[in-house]
């Protein structure tokens, strides 16, 4: 195994070697480490975990609070060549122990945050024999801040690469409980390398995140940004409040978001008079981008270049374009390395026809741990499954359509939650939709649209749902609309929006157009 393919050594220590000097990190505004230091922070933390009785293919399960300390953390693990079991620090208090059972993990590294949380695991998880602690020592746990404070600052050596184990992310487990999936050091590093082969980087890129960087966003934000040479500016929020400061303080000129992101922003007051000038580069994904909220985007920052991606916790930034290259409604094409085809029913490949996305390259998971069967029904001939409509068209282009489970079948068609968000959106005062399926008492599904009006706006339901009405097929009319003060959405720990939860919009309102 050569350095290289060693995810740590190859994401940070190869940007160490090239320009030392180069600012990795900025955290909060306070804190400006170069590569070099980063890089011999990193290592003292391997050593600091290796002394704490952690060897190579042990299983660590790690919650941690500040994204600073996730960086350091997970590239340390990545270089010692323990498996990061990458716990979400949103999840119930209830989904930790049978996630980390069904994980094998074997040790816990948390945040002092978590305090009570790990007092009330510990008893019920006999598997795990190493307890570290960051943040002082404290109830009996290895004081990992202690050991990295006499810890040397060399070279650990590499305890895995290639098609080793780097990580279990996990998926949201709206579903059940979350899936352990498995990346290797070799599909992690075609996440963070070759995303720059798609998307302009340049020599003085400034990439911008919070806190959001724990699981796969590490994969997908933090680790491209260090990989490309870019500095890193790590937020303990990325809310709009945060995000209006940071991003001039910063001089930010790359963000990774979800589309919601934007809605939020753009209804924020003040944001006009923030400068953005620095933005170059947006990268939007986790949900469709609605035409409506492209163009007001496009009027308040008209020199920032719309990226568009498609992906899953499974197979981050598969499909990917410029959006100004692509017409409305299209992703993009396959990833560079990667592959994308859409199947129908027996599975053939099929062009300009809804059928299932499958998705195949580098990047994509090893499957899901200890799931044999799940892995089996996922991973296919080489190409992953993950449940989602859509069509290529004869150019190679990807339209994504939605979730095959979310999809609305009546009047002998289908109809996407999406086709019936993007005509409420382009209704003047609406600044977001969520249009659902309710089991209607015939057996036909009734079609419910939930809209949020903006700060200037009364909106009047009858009149939302005669003027989307006029713009959709009779069987993908909302039957129902209502008028909330907002929407709910998945908490991603940056302080703003994550991505819109239809299957909470159900069971908010559903009762209303009938559902139960």
């Amino acid at each position: 195994m050569t350095r290289y393919a060693n995810f740590g050594h190859a994401v940070l220590t190869a940007h160490r070697d090239r320009a030392p000097e180069d600012i990795a990190v900025t955290f909060a505004g306070r804190d400006h480490l170069t590569y070099d230091e980063l890089n011999k922070r990193v290592n003292r933390r391997a050593h600091a975990l290796a002394a704490a009785g952690l060897k190579p293919g042990d299983r660590v399960a790690t919650l941690l609070d500040s994204p600073l300390s996730v960086a350091e953390i997970y590239l340390a693990q990545a270089k010692l060549g323990t498996v990061l079991a990458a716990l979400n620090p949103f999840w119930a208090a209830e989904t930790f122990a049978p996630v980390l059972e069904r994980s094998r993990t074997t040790a816990f590294v948390y945040d002092a945050r978590f305090d009570d949380l790990v007092a009330g695991l510990r008893p019920g998880l006999p598997g795990i024999d190493t307890w570290i602690r960051v943040g002082g020592p404290a109830g009996g746990s290895v004081d990992l801040d202690a050991l990295t404070a006499s810890a040397g600052d060399g070279e650990p050596a590499l305890g895995a690469g290639g098609d080793d184990p780097l990580a279990l992310f996990f998926t949201s487990g709206t579903t059940g409980l979350p899936k352990a999936v498995v990346h290797t050091h070799a599909g992690g590093l075609a996440i963070a390398e070759k995303l720059w082969l798609d998307v302009p980087l340049g020599r003085d890129a400034v990439l911008g995140t919070g806190p959001i960087i724990w699981g796969i966003g590490f994969l997908a934000v933090a680790a491209p940004a260090l990989a490309g040479g870019a500095r890193l500016v790590l937020e303990d929020g990325f809310g709009p409040e945060q995000f209006l400061a940071a991003v001039p303080r910063e001089r930010v000129t790359h963000i990774s978001v979800t589309p919601s992101f934007f809605v939020e922003l753009l209804s924020t007051p003040g944001h006009e008079n923030a400068d953005l000038s620095s933005l170059r580069v947006a990268m939007l994904g986790g949900e469709p981008i609605l035409p409506s909220l492209q163009q007001r985007i496009r009027r308040r920052l008209p020199d920032l270049a719309l990226y568009g991606y498609y992906g899953q916790t499974e197979a981050p930034y598969s499909v990917i374009a410029r959006r100004d290259e692509v017409p409305d409604g299209v992703v993009g094409w396959a990833r560079t390395g990667g592959a994308v085809r859409v199947v129908d029913a027996d599975g053939r490949r099929i062009t300009g026809e809804i059928g299932e996305i499958q998705l195949a390259g580098p990047h994509v998971t090893a499957g899901y741990d200890g799931q044999p069967e799940v892995t089996g029904q996922a991973l296919r001939d080489g190409w992953f499954t993950g449940g989602d409509l859509g069509l290529v068209d004869d150019q190679g282009r990807v339209s994504v359509l939605g979730r095959r489970a979310d999809a609305i079948a009546r009047g002998g068609s289908f109809t996407l939650p999406i086709q019936v968000e993007d005509a409420a959106s382009a209704v003047d005062g609406v600044a977001e939709a969520a249009a659902v399926g309710v089991p209607g008492a015939d057996g036909e599904p009734k079609i419910l649209l939930v809209v949020r009006p903006d700060l200037e706006h009364h909106l009047d339901p009858e009149v939302v749902r005669s003027a989307v009405a006029d713009k959709l097929p009779p069987p993908s009319r909302p039957d129902v609309v209502v008028v909330a003060d907002e929407l709910p959405h998945a908490n991603d720990g940056s302080g703003g929006q994550g991505k819109l939860l239809r299957r909470e919009v159900l069971n908010r309102w559903g009762h209303l157009a009938g559902g139960e």
